[in-house]
């Protein structure tokens, strides 16, 4: 009342006499009582006029008033009709009660909650039941496992309730799925609110009792959302896809804030554009924008302007803004950083750049040397580790680093200008002045005569591709950046023979049929994520030669006397291990603000075991002194174990001669943990019916190395494998023996395959920007 009381005053204060209240017109002089618990809308006249120009400045003067009042509402009455008119200067219908908040940055960004799509939270797609995975084989029974959630049939409570609804509904267990009434299916995958009875009496109690059925998808969509059991949780994921928000239709953002447009064009439009395709845009878009509209966004479109202009120069003209961070390559991921430093135009800075031609074909190297410089240029300073022959006789400064590897390492043997660096007889020098070089094979590789064709692979940028892959050759897959490589090989063409060959729940990319799988037995890709993620995982764990290492410990007249078994010799497993590192060798310091920082353990010094196991020695090595051997020095150690010696051994073939055993996989770079995978397969026993898959395996790899693996892939194919290999590296890519070139460009400009065949067929094709750089390496 005290509040009403206290407007009413002011309103009588400033001459009003009447307000219409639950419309009712009341005269403010008269005692004025409300219900204290209802919600009451009050409308307060604030002028009576007759619309005329005369009237300007009273309507203007009335309406501030009453903007004030109403907090941005207000109401046009006609006198003669009585029908009202609201305006509001703020985003909402006041009829409807529909409004919009007052748009700012974040309406505009899916990762706040202001603007992301209530339904997806921002991620664009959601997790839904694939029913071809969860009844992947309808001509079999629930019996015999038709249904993939439940299994074959156990005595358990859902099978016992599976077996009421059948009594119900007029099945058995051994009726075939695809026979199944749908009334029936859709009770026994969503269920039933009424109550079944189950019969326990088999169950060792002669009774039965009534209970609800939830339904199998119900079960798996809430163990899919269980996050407290990972693997409850990855269960339920494998009868799961991911497909589109229907909400946003993958868009990402709430509806509202798709309304706002430029030049006809939403944000989620304009992010989905390729950065090619957005410069073209932003060149002229000025034209299409209101005087008031260009004046707001000169400044902001030269900012955008310069960055996107930056994106282009180094390579990266083919992404989309709206790409998943988890899609790039380390390559695209360093150079989008490095775009961000050129835009930030500082002066004396130091850059230090890793590996950043990763990915890159010949023709983007170029802008990227470019970009480089145009940093040096500016007053910086750019230190940049590389393998990349370009990169190198471009510098001002090279420091050539060796003479080898690992511990035959770690000395500067030649620094100067790439033309001083010739003056030295380096390992580097001497590929760079050709005295060395990787060898072009006399003949090239015919195959087994068999072929594997993936047809009318759609997915992301191809564009109805067939290609055709000689089965017992080493094949090369070439093209831009972003010409679809990966597309076809990694995610269309690996996941179809994973899921055949192991079941495997990633999906394939869009095509239409695939031929000649018979001829190949299993498929293995060997790519650049770590080999652990912690620093006990180390090569001895991944390639399960520590195993044998520890039998062959657990044998030793020491350890049978002391009845030490090979869990001893685990720095995982309490017995062995020293307790204060639990294994680990390293203690970890917690740095506020800073990455954590490991020293040695001041109980074991790094050793990893107590005093009692590190007693037990073979030729006078402990345990922990075979973690520190280099893997060449390791071949030695073992020569006269079969079983260790082929495992360590295929390590040393693949060029990894000078890391050592136990060296922690943190430390490992991409290609080192790669080039572990293959000498893990390698050491395996192949069948020659094998197809290898690997994507980008020269980085990080000096041109010594790269002669290595080749020799190591070329042994594969000798003995019937296929090796695919995604690369740009020239030198691999000359020595293949089929190519399969796809382009002519990135993003929506490739996907299509320019060319294919041999080396010398493929110098031939005039649209093949591979073709034209091979041209000079087969010369």
């Amino acid at each position: 009342k005290g509040h009403y009381r206290e407007l009413f005053e002011q309103i009588r204060k400033k001459g009003f006499l009447h307000a219409r209240i639950n419309g009712e017109i009341i005269e403010l002089t008269h005692g004025l009582k409300l219900e204290r618990y209802k919600t009451h809308n009050i409308e307060t006249v604030i002028d009576r006029f007759r619309v005329n120009h005369d009237n300007r400045k009273r309507i203007k003067d009335s309406l501030n008033v009453a903007m004030k009042h109403g907090k941005g509402v207000v109401m046009a009455a006609d006198a003669e009709t009585g029908e009202a008119h609201y305006f509001s200067r703020s985003l909402m219908c006041p009829t409807t009660g529909i409004s919009y908040d007052e748009p700012a940055p974040n309406s505009f960004s899916f990762n706040s909650p202001q603007g992301a799509c209530p339904h997806c939270k921002g991620l664009g797609t959601v997790a839904e039941i694939d029913m071809e995975k969860v009844i992947p084989e309808p001509a079999k029974s629930i019996y015999s496992g038709g249904i993939a959630p439940l299994g074959s049939y156990k005595n358990t409570l859902v099978f016992r309730q599976i077996e009421a609804l059948g009594k119900q509904f007029g099945f058995t267990m051994k009726t075939l799925v695809k026979d199944l009434s749908k009334e029936a299916l859709h009770t026994i995958l969503y269920g039933t609110d009424e109550p079944i009875t189950v019969n326990a009496s088999s169950m060792g109690v002669n009774a039965s009792y009534k209970l609800s059925f939830e339904g199998i998808v119900k079960y798996i969509e809430s163990s899919q959302a269980n996050t407290e059991q990972v693997t409850v949780k990855r269960w339920a994921e494998q009868f799961m896809s991911y497909n589109n928000c229907h909400t946003c239709k993958g868009l990402r953002l709430k509806e509202e804030s798709l309304y706002f447009k430029i030049d006809e064009k939403n944000i989620a439009q304009i992010a989905q554009l390729d950065i090619s395709e957005l410069s073209e845009w932003l060149t002229d878009v000025e034209k299409r924008l209101t005087p008031k509209q260009k004046k707001i966004a000169t400044e902001i479109l030269k900012e955008i302007r310069d960055r996107v202009g930056f994106l282009v120069d180094v390579g990266l003209s083919y992404l989309s803004l709206n790409r998943s961070s988890k899609t790039l390559s380390g390559g695209e991921s360093q150079r989008i950083r490095l775009a961000t430093q050129i835009g930030s135009k500082l002066i004396n800075v130091l850059y230090i750049l890793d590996e950043p031609s990763i990915g890159l074909h010949q023709r983007d190297n170029e802008r990227l040397i470019n970009s480089l410089k145009q940093l040096r240029d500016t007053g910086n300073s750019v230190l940049v580790v590389e393998h990349d022959k370009d990169m190198i006789m471009a510098a001002d400064h090279v420091v050539d680093m060796g003479p080898k590897a690992g511990r035959h390492g770690g000395k500067v043997v030649a620094q100067g200008t790439p033309e001083q660096l010739f003056d030295f007889h380096t390992l580097t020098t001497q590929y760079l002045n050709k005295e060395r070089e990787i060898a072009i094979p006399e003949t090239r590789k015919k195959g087994t005569g068999n072929t594997l064709t993936l047809k009318g692979a759609t997915g992301h940028n191809l564009k109805n591709v067939t290609a055709h892959f000689p089965l017992g050759t080493f094949i090369c897959v070439t093209g831009v950046s972003g010409s679809g490589k990966s597309s076809l090989v990694n995610a269309t063409l690996h996941p179809i023979l994973s899921q055949l060959f192991y079941r495997s729940v990633k999906k394939p990319l869009p095509y239409k049929s695939i031929e000649g799988i018979e001829y190949i037995d299993k498929v293995i890709e060997v790519n650049q994520a770590p080999i652990g993620r912690t620093p006990r995982s180390n090569p001895a764990t991944y390639t399960s030669v520590f195993n044998d290492i520890r039998k062959l410990y657990e044998r030793l007249p020491e350890a049978q006397i002391r009845g030490y078994k090979a869990g001893r010799f685990s720095f995982n497993v309490k017995g062995g291990r020293c307790e204060t590192c639990k294994g680990g060798g390293l203690k970890v310091i917690e740095m506020n603000f800073l990455p954590d920082v490991y020293v040695h353990c001041e109980d074991c010094n790094g050793k990893r075991y107590n005093r009692e196991t590190l007693e037990v020695r073979y030729k006078g090595k402990s345990i922990s002194d075979v973690l520190d051997m280099t893997i060449n020095q390791a071949v030695v150690f073992f020569e006269g174990i079969p079983s260790i010696l082929q495992r360590i051994k295929a390590m040393q073939e693949v060029g990894l001669g000078y890391i050592t055993m136990g060296q922690s996989s943190t430390t490992l770079s991409g290609g080192e943990a790669q080039r572990v995978k293959l000498a893990t397969e390698l050491a395996k026993r192949d069948t020659g019916k094998t197809l290898y898959i690997l994507d980008e395996p020269t980085t990080g790899l000096h041109f010594e190395d790269i002669n290595v693996l080749l020799g190591v892939l070329n042994r594969l194919v000798s003995k019937g494998n296929t090796v695919i290999v995604i690369e740009h590296n020239l030198d691999v890519v000359k020595v293949a023996d089929h190519i399969i070139d796809i382009g002519p460009e990135g993003g929506k400009g490739g996907g299509k395959i320019v060319a294919e065949g041999t080396p010398e067929e493929i110098i031939k094709k005039r649209n093949s920007l591979t073709g034209k750089y091979l041209k000079d390496e087969l010369s």
